[in-house]
This record gives C-alpha cells, sequence and structure tokens, in this order.
C-alpha cells in the first residue's frame, strides 16, 4: 500500500526533546514501512525516517531562530501534498483540521487522527462542515464532546517494544514527566510526594505562555518541598528518569486524550497513579498496572500500595495492549476499510452511469418506433 503520512512542523519526527504528536507519528510510520508498506512522510528537514521523507521547513519550527511564520510553512506543505496525492492509496494527516477542504478535493482517500482535545466551543460545527471526512479518536473518551462526527476508529497509541526497557529494580524516588501547566498538575504531584515523604523528579517542558506560573507557582514549591526539576529530556535520558522510579505521578485535572506517558511508564513496569480524567480509565488498568484516584490523600495512600504490584506485569500489559506494531496493523486495517468504501462508491457511480445510459437508449429506441414509418430517415441508396 502507498501510504502519506502529514505530521505537524513544530517538531521534527520523531522530536529532539518533547512532543507527543510527532513521536507517535515517527513510531507509527517506522512500523508501516516494517510491514513492507511504501511510506512517504510529509515532515521538517530534520526529521529521521526509513520512509521517503518529503522535506518541508528545513528544521522543527519550534526550535528554528528566528522563528517562520507558521502559516508559510503550512502553505507550503499543503501544496506539496497536493502535488503528490496521485502517488498515494491513503493519505494519512496529523494536523486536526487546516488540511480538510484540500484533502476531500484531491480524489484520494484520507482520515485524521485527532491528537488534541476536542472540549471547544462550536467543535460540532466541523462535523457538519466535513460530515463525511473520516476521524480517528486516540481514546473513546476523546470523542464524548463530538459523537455526531464521522468517526471511522479508535486506535490507542502504541510504542516500540525495545525502546524503553523494563527495570525490574526502582529507587526511591516519584517521577512527574509532561509539561508545565495548571492542567498538567505539578503542583499536586509535588504536594502528594512531599506527604508520601519521597523526593519527586520533575522531568518537563515549559512552555512560553506558562513561564509566569512556573516562576511564580511551580519553583517556590519545589524549592520548599525537596522536589527537583530536571527539564527536559530525551528517548535515552528518558529510560532512566521513568525505570528507576517508583511510580510515575499522573495528576491531571482536563480530559487529557491519551496521555502517552502513561504507556511509557507502563513499558519500563513503572506503576501508573493517576486522577481519573480522559483517557485514565481506558489505559490503566486499577490494581494492575497502577492506581486510579479521586484525591491527594487517596494518591498518597496508593503509593505504598504501588510498591507490591508486579512490574513484569504491568511490562506484559503494555507489551500486548500499547505495542506501535498494535497500532500499526490498526491503522492499516482502517486505510483498508478506506480503499474498500472508495471502491464500493466508484463501482456504485459506475453502475449509475451505466444504468442511465441504458436507460437514454432505451427511451430512444421507444421513441424512433413510435414515429410513422414515412417520418423515419433512411439511409440514401
Amino acid at each position: 500500500m502507498r501510504i502519506a503520512q502529514i505530521a505537524p512542523l513544530a517538531e521534527s519526527v520523531p522530536p529532539k526533546l518533547y512532543g507527543g504528536t510527532e513521536r507517535v507519528v515517527s513510531w507509527l510510520t517506522e512500523e508501516l514501512v516494517s510491514l513492507g508498506h511504501e511510506v512517504t512522510l510529509f515532515a521538517t528537514g530534520d526529521s529521521v525516517t526509513s520512509a521517503h521523507l518529503i522535506p518541508v521547513a528545513r528544521r522543527a519550527l519550534r526550535l528554528s531562530r528566528p522563528p517562520p511564520d507558521p502559516a508559510i510553512a503550512m502553505a507550503a506543505l499543503l501544496e506539496a501534498v497536493a502535488d503528490a496525492a496521485p502517488r498515494f492509496d491513503v493519505i494519512h494527516s496529523h494536523l486536526d483540521w487546516v488540511h480538510l477542504p484540500l484533502l476531500r478535493c484531491l480524489r484520494v482517500p484520507f482520515l485524521t487522527t485527532l491528537h488534541g482535545r476536542l472540549d471547544l466551543p462550536n467543535i460540532e460545527l466541523m462535523g457538519q462542515r466535513f460530515p463525511n471526512a473520516p476521524f480517528v479518536s486516540i481514546s473513546q473518551s476523546q470523542r464524548t464532546p463530538a459523537p455526531a462526527m464521522n468517526w471511522l476508529a479508535t486506535i490507542h497509541h502504541g510504542l516500540p517494544l525495545t525502546l524503553l526497557p523494563f527495570t525490574d529494580r526502582p529507587e526511591e524516588y516519584l517521577a512527574f514527566l509532561g509539561r508545565i501547566d495548571p492542567e498538567k498538575g505539578p503542583d499536586v504531584a509535588i504536594r502528594v510526594a512531599h506527604a508520601a515523604g519521597l523526593p519527586l523528579r520533575i522531568a518537563a517542558k515549559v512552555p512560553r505562555g506558562q513561564t509566569r506560573y512556573f516562576k511564580e507557582t511551580i519553583k517556590p514549591l519545589i524549592e520548599g518541598n525537596g522536589a527537583h526539576f530536571v527539564g527536559e529530556v530525551n528517548d535515552r535520558e528518558k529510560q532512566d528518569f521513568l525505570g528507576k522510579a517508583l511510580a510515575l505521578l499522573f495528576p491531571i485535572n482536563w480530559p487529557e486524550p491519551f496521555g502517552l506517558v502513561m504507556i511509557e511508564a507502563m513499558a519500563c513496569g513503572t506503576p501508573v497513579i493517576a486522577w481519573p480524567r480522559g483517557s485514565v480509565p481506558e489505559v490503566i488498568e486499577d490494581g494492575v498496572t497502577g492506581f486510579i484516584v479521586e484525591s491527594e490523600a487517596d494518591a498518597v495512600a496508593a503509593i505504598g500500595r504501588a510498591r507490591h504490584l508486579d512490574r513484569g506485569r504491568i511490562r506484559e500489559t503494555f507489551e500486548r495492549r500499547f505495542s506501535a506494531r498494535r497500532m500499526a496493523e490498526a491503522y492499516v486495517q482502517s486505510y483498508r476499510a478506506l480503499l474498500e468504501s472508495a471502491h464500493s462508491r466508484t463501482s456504485d457511480h459506475l453502475r449509475t452511469l451505466t444504468s442511465a445510459t441504458a436507460l437514454r437508449a432505451r427511451q430512444k429506441i421507444g421513441r424512433r418506433q413510435s414515429e410513422p414509418a414515412s417520418s423515419r430517415s433512411r439511409a440514401p441508396l
């Protein structure tokens, strides 16, 4: 199958540091190649892939200095996709919405994986405006605000089995991994770790818009409670950071569409202590791969119980449910469903045209037969 993958341009594929969507695009692309498909990746020029790369921007927009105009980069990306579209059997976009007016005009089957939150004002208008555009959700929870959209499938994220090794002997600390943002709950993680009498290590990106929150809220909490801010970590550093943690704290207070860090921790055998928001109940098996808690007091109690969870079973659950191969195979099924649907529509259209042509021919013959013999034209002798 000839497959196009369209990645966002904020980060490279895979990202150098923070970047969940680009990381998933990379894992999916590599698995599709390993399954024998012909894959083309539209991404930034500093991306690394075994697929055919069509570079659109020179490097990740977030890391470019001076920062480029993202609208210009997006225009270039869409033009590149339009030029190459006839070469593909299916186009898979990870851009959310901006590509929809273009792709629906290209006559190539396409689908969109939505990676962000959908509890947004007027989100239902997107489904009304593009009723035939097929979407893939990354959790059932993500769909809740927009149930009427044209959902093709729900496919949970997966990561390579060899990316993060299993660790059987944790150390005495808790981990927080993500970004510094009130909806991620880093302040809650700091208080929980302090109440449990354990150090907390924070590996996180500080977005530009959250610099003040970090300086005024999180930094004083870190200094006053013995937590340690590590900053952003790459995949190699993440192995030790997550693998050696006693547990990962995931105190989100927003409808997280998936929460990649949960399965990264599970890959290491590290239990997850999470609040029941968004996809958490779909990802965490309470009492098996971690604990789902309702309060800070519950989280402190769960830390003690997490010591007794079977880390080998956590790893086994990850391998069974959240591998990149399982994710890629699920997407291939969706691609095939798209192609079968497109073939069916084409066949129906051809049958309709054939029937209409035959009807017109019968009507013409009927009219000729009803004409008087004297009025019928005769061929010259």
